[in-house]
């Protein structure tokens, strides 16, 4: 049950009503690679069974894509917002345009990531969605110049199990794929990462099941474990990292936040926390009509990052 409610609320859900539908561009230029063993056909289902009709996830993603808003006051940097789902499926539904907008209405250019799931038989396993991730921050910074965009002023944002795979690509400096285009001339790196109720923890005490078994099986190896742990992929090069994480999150637990921040404070890596009492998993941008006290946050520490 408590899996099901972490995937459901992976990604806020505060679309304006009559808000148009986000237009979604592949991020390869032919097939993804290594998908000669994938049979299931891309789903797009409800998000909720009680919810809006057009608030939706997509399961057996086949065709990784990204959406993206340009902002009208542009403040020359821009962000990848990387939607959860437990890793089982993307839960974008109707509110990934609010999402979006709500940066872009901060002078970010947004984009939002659908990325394939290591749950199918893609041949990069739980490397997969990193695939897609670096090969999306790649092309963000590959259009950069021509949105005004400064190639050292781009960051990552991800939720839930979203958040692991933000940390992922903000913590990893390995390429997990071969070079297609000129775009993947690119660097990797982020200027600063946001990280939301993120799944973080494998193997230990509060591990989100879900995630991990959709991530490395049913029965991973320790080792496997250890190197799905984002925290022990920081080192004194990570960049600045925002954690919000509810103490009461009954999904993914707050050890998940704590261990990151702990992570970050060993090795010396510039980090801010905010850990309300109250707020479960998938809280939003949005509280009681005004932006979460979060994201005020979140904006200091991202201008005083360069982002």
């Amino acid at each position: 049950m408590g899996a099901a409610l972490g995937i459901a609320t992976a990604l806020p859900a505060f679309a304006q009503p009559g808000s148009s539908p986000l237009t979604y561009r592949p991020i390869w230029p032919g097939a993804a690679p290594g998908g000669e063993k994938v049979t299931e056909p891309e789903q797009e289902i409800p998000r909720s069974p009680t919810g809006p009709k057009d608030d939706t996830a997509f399961l057996h993603v086949r065709n990784p894509t990204i959406a993206h808003i340009a902002p009208a006051k542009p403040n020359g940097a821009a962000i990848l917002l990387i939607p959860g789902g437990g890793y089982l499926r993307v839960a974008i539904g109707n509110g990934g345009r609010a999402l979006l907008q709500f940066f872009a209405d901060r002078g970010y250019h947004a984009y939002l990531l659908k990325y394939r799931l290591p749950g199918d038989p893609w041949a990069a396993g739980p490397d997969t969605p990193l695939q897609d991730a670096q090969r999306a921050l790649r092309l963000i910074k590959a259009e950069a110049k021509g949105n005004g965009v400064a190639i050292d002023r781009i960051g990552v944002m991800g939720f839930s199990a979203g958040g692991h795979l933000a940390a992922m690509l903000a913590y990893r400096t390995d390429e997990t794929y071969k070079a297609v285009d000129a775009a993947d001339a690119q660097p990797l790196g982020v200027r600063a990462a946001g990280l939301l109720y993120p799944v973080a923890l494998m193997g230990t005490p509060g591990t989100h099941k879900g995630s991990r078994d959709q991530l490395l099986g049913k029965d991973p190896t320790p080792d496997q474990m250890l190197r799905a742990r984002t925290d022990a992929r920081i080192n004194a090069a990570s960049p600045p990292t925002f954690i919000a994480h509810a103490i009461d999150d009954k999904v993914v637990s707050v050890d998940h936040g704590l261990t990151l921040l702990a992570a970050l404070r060993r090795a010396k890596r510039s980090v801010e926390a905010y850990f309300p009492e109250i707020g479960g998993h998938g809280f939003g941008v949005m509280l009681d009509g005004q932006p979460a006290p979060w994201t005020t946050l979140f904006f200091a520490f991202a201008r005083r990052h360069g982002l």
